[in-house]
């Protein structure tokens, strides 16, 4: 992937998303996916992952990744807010149903994967816990565990977390299963189907030839314990490959190329 710099994103018009240079981040995959599917064109923009992305704060008021800017309109720093810009520049195929008692379900499973305390922030929890108990964390690994408020308690209660939502996500698709439908609500692919596929990644990382992260990232993704593997449901991993598959394209596409 070609990256702009913060300078030149900051200086371009259009669709513009602010992404963790070189790595697979799921909240940044996920709007990646969304705007695939969605057939949106966008200039990726380089942030540096635990950086300080001094240039970012000056431009967004803060200095995570992703971040959607539209044309002036004000930056978009939170997914679901990138979602419904996606659904307002491309409202087909939708991605948020219509159907009102779908629509509800489909925020509740995605509230589950992507919110506070949820699948993606417990997990990034569980992965700072090792390095952050030794007492010899980096700043970089210091700044990112502060913005997922990290505490020794919540690091002893996340594997748990974690498992109980896999345990939730796998009993969704086996009904949905049950009753002829490929996707985790209704009949259709959904932001939750992209939002699953993209969070996967932290909990079973797809292999290289599809996933080509560094080995020190991959391991660190991979090492999820044995709460968190006796809930892993096979169908939610044959689910994953089925939307990267079919819907957003293999193999994936995050490191910087010239």
């Amino acid at each position: 992937m070609k990256y702009a710099s913060m300078k030149e994103g900051r200086q371009a018009g259009g669709l513009r998303l602010v992404l963790s240079q070189g790595v697979p981040g799921p909240w940044g995959e996920a709007a990646k996916a969304i705007f695939k599917v969605k057939g949106l064109d966008y200039l990726a923009v380089a942030q540096e992952g635990g950086g300080e992305n001094a240039e970012l704060r000056e431009w967004t008021g803060q200095s995570s990744a992703p971040v959607a800017v539209w044309q002036d309109e004000p930056p978009r720093t939170d997914s679901l807010d990138i979602l419904f810009l996606a659904e307002r520049l491309a409202p087909a195929p939708r991605l948020i149903p219509e159907d009102v008692e779908q629509r509800a379900r489909m925020f509740g499973i995605t509230r589950e994967i992507i919110g506070r305390r949820g699948l993606g922030w417990m997990r990034r929890i569980m992965i700072f816990a090792p390095i952050m108990g030794s007492g010899q964390a980096p700043e970089s690994i210091r700044r990112m565990a502060e913005r997922y408020a990290y505490r020794d308690d919540v690091a002893q209660a996340a594997p748990g977390e974690v498992a109980r939502i896999l345990e939730f996500l796998g009993r969704t698709l086996e009904r949905q299963q049950e009753a002829g439908s490929r996707y985790l609500v209704g009949d259709t692919l959904s932001a939750a189907d992209l939002y699953w596929a993209a969070f996967s990644n932290i909990i079973s990382p797809m292999p290289p030839e599809k996933c080509p992260i560094p080995e020190w990232l991959r391991a660190s993704y991979a090492a999820i314990g044995p709460v968190v593997e006796a809930a892993l449901n096979p169908l939610l991993l044959a689910h994953r490959d089925f939307v990267w598959a079919e819907h957003i394209g293999l193999p994936m596409d995050f490191l910087p190329t010239p």
